[in-house]
């Protein structure tokens, strides 16, 4: 997946490393319960992000309530490295605490040549589920593309509003 940014790599990099950027963002996620975990940012620029949100048990797919009872909670991690040579990359890590799915990505934030900025996200899910592990997957991939629209709209709009 790609999504282009108006703001340059640096001005989303900066909202990245803003706490009150992350606490607006799970507050427009949707989600039913959100939580920043923890946020560090390093002396260099790095940016360590830990996210849950939960959605409740009927807001859920009829697949997905079939093989998990109660409300679903998705802990997201970022590692963001610092800006370097005008990029910056971070590697992206999902997981469902008591169901056997993982998502791992990584995520490379470089410029365009209009001066804005550009997220490639490359993704990997797997549901550990015979039979209906691969449906579930696709499930969740559809819905990643979703969730990576409304983070760039999101952004974007953030950028704007906090220059």
């Amino acid at each position: 997946m790609a999504a282009e940014y108006e703001g340059s790599v640096e001005q989303v990099h900066r909202a990245l490393r803003d706490q009150s950027y992350w606490l607006a963002r799970l507050a427009d996620s949707g989600a039913d319960t959100v939580t920043l975990e923890s946020m560090e940012v390093d002396g260099r620029g790095g940016i360590d992000v830990v996210t849950t949100q939960v959605l409740r048990r009927d807001r859920l797919p009829g697949v997905a309530t079939q093989f998990h009872s109660g409300d679903l909670a998705i802990v997201r991690k970022e590692a963001w490295s610092p800006i370097r040579d005008g990029s910056a990359t971070a590697a992206v890590t999902g997981t469902i605490p008591g169901a056997p799915v993982s998502l791992t990505g990584t995520a490379v934030l470089g410029p365009t040549d209009n001066g804005g900025s550009r997220m490639q996200f490359t993704a990997s899910v797997e549901v550990r589920i015979p039979l209906v592990g691969g449906k579930m997957e696709n499930f969740i991939g559809s819905q990643l593309v979703g969730l990576f629209i409304a983070e760039q709209r999101f952004t974007t709009a953030w950028i704007k509003d906090n220059p």
